[in-house]
């Protein structure tokens, strides 16, 4: 295929759920062959759904999209792996890229996990793998379709610095077409030529060329211009308005002027400029900290041992740590070290070789929001109920007060959490631990599907808990802006 020939595009696509969720609204654009784009946009705008239309799973109610050449093949990199792939091994998940069966399968995925860095038994079940070697797989399921047409949606999710640094060499050096979600910017600025953005208000899809930082200022300026514009038109209005006052009351013939005035101040009106709306940043909040009783000791949890994976081999430490209130302590390591089997050990209390003080409320971010409502990962359950459950006090004021600054409207909390996007699930997740009141807060991976606006808030929240905390992220200038007292590398066990 030709470099500077369109390989996708869409004809005025248009697309909602029901009647009161638009989606696109006569979008058109086209993708040239082997650009790298960038599909932007804030939670929830649809830019997952704009790719389940461009892969066929879901199709537009008016309009046409394109490939040229009709049979021009697209292969997608989910932010998560499916469900009904978690009982697989890692041969039966690959074996279900190919619609016929591959004889040469276990050659095909040695090749493609040198591509992506990773190296792991062809025998080993899906969910025993950690949430890295995870999005690891999730991009090699799509590169072994060696597709020309390559959709990733937010690769870098899970993903340790290594990772990222490999996945980034990787698609700078890419040759076939490549449209990219993501919420890491520096990523997305590294490879990127293109940007699509895909607006919540308006349902249209604006395209620009350049790198990401590029196009993100264009932006801006487009908004300060479009604002000064129709600053300067408002107070031409304003005085058109009072001098048509002005002669109204005068009577006779200027009531005919001031008619006429009046009439091109709402003329003017009309055509101020749409100004985009920009994305909505979630408001400052706080997680307070349990209360304890006088009798309370002070130490939240207490380390005597730790484990790990090495070499794929589980290996343990001993050690003597102990995090009391108003502590954070960080988990570090690479991606299948053991971190988020640590996590989850804590949370569960399923493990050896620490102990929790008793009544120690926890606080669980999951990464993969598995341990929505009480009763596990019941996506079924309302983003309300999920939220009125974890109040010790039922006060629907505060609840609805509390959701809206986590952009969580009243036609989102009536929805079942699995109608929500990932970052609208990450946001319900802070929500909660917001009305929760932890005494140990536990975090697995926070930024993952968060919307770059949204971390600084999340990083003051965070560093100004007085609770005691645990952390694993694999994002530096995420950790930079909290405060961590003690750190646990996995990799120096």
């Amino acid at each position: 295929m030709r470099k500077d020939s369109v390989i996708l595009s869409f004809a005025n696509v248009s697309f909602e759920y029901g009647h009161d969720k638009i989606v696109l609204d006569e979008v058109s654009f086209g993708v040239r062959t082997g650009s790298r784009i960038t599909l932007m946009g804030q939670n929830g705008a649809g830019k997952s759904t704009l790719f389940k239309m461009i892969t066929g799973e879901i199709r537009p109610q008016n309009g046409r999209i394109n490939l040229t050449p009709t049979e021009a093949t697209i292969a997608i990199a989910h932010q998560v792996m499916p469900k009904d792939c978690l009982h697989l091994n890692v041969r039966e998940y690959f074996a279900t890229a190919f619609e016929d069966k591959k004889y040469d399968l276990d050659r095909l995925i040695a090749n493609v996990f040198e591509v992506v860095n990773v190296q792991l038994s062809l025998d080993k079940k899906i969910n025993e793998l950690s949430g890295g070697q995870q999005a690891r797989l999730l991009l090699a399921h799509a590169l072994i379709q060696d597709p020309d047409i390559l959709l990733l949606d937010e690769p870098t999710n899970n993903l340790d610095r290594l990772g990222i640094e490999h996945l980034t060499g990787f698609l700078m050096m890419y040759e076939k077409t490549c449209i990219v979600i993501s919420h890491d910017a520096d990523f997305l600025n590294a490879f990127s030529d293109g940007v699509l953005y895909l607006d919540v208000f308006t349902h249209k899809v604006e395209q620009y060329t350049g790198n990401y930082y590029d196009v993100v200022g264009e932006i801006e300026e487009r908004i300060q211009r479009e604002q000064q514009q129709n600053a300067r038109m408002q107070a031409q209005i304003q005085e058109k308005r009072s001098q048509a006052e002005v002669f109204a009351h005068k009577g006779g013939k200027l009531r005919a002027v001031a008619k006429r005035m009046r009439e091109a101040a709402e003329e003017a009106e009309e055509n101020l400029v749409d100004v985009r709306q920009e994305d909505e940043t979630i408001r400052n909040f706080t997680i307070p900290a349990q209360e304890f009783d006088i009798h309370f000791h002070g130490k939240v949890i207490e380390f005597t041992s730790v484990g790990a994976i090495k070499n794929h081999q589980p290996v343990t430490k001993q050690l003597e740590l102990i995090i009391k209130k108003g502590k954070h302590l960080l988990i570090a390591g690479r991606n299948g070290s053991g971190k988020s089997t640590l996590l989850e050990k804590i949370a569960t209390g399923s493990g050896s070789g620490f102990t929790i003080a008793p009544g120690v409320k926890i606080g669980y971010y999951k990464q993969d929001f598995s341990n929505f409502s009480a009763r596990g990962g019941d996506f079924d359950q309302t983003a309300y109920d999920s939220l009125l459950e974890v109040m010790k006090a039922k006060d629907e004021h505060k609840l609805r007060a509390a959701s809206a600054g986590f952009l969580l409207n009243g036609k989102l909390l009536n929805n079942p959490i699995r109608a929500l996007s990932e970052g609208q699930k990450g946001l319900l997740s802070f929500c909660r631990l917001s009305l929760l009141n932890p005494g140990l807060l536990i975090l697995d991976e926070p930024t993952n599907h968060i919307n770059f606006r949204h971390l600084p808030v999340i990083a003051k929240a965070l560093d100004e808990y007085q609770g005691a905390m645990i952390m694993v992220s694999h994002i530096p200038d995420f950790i930079a802006q909290i405060r961590i007292d003690e750190t646990i590398d996995l990799d120096q066990i």
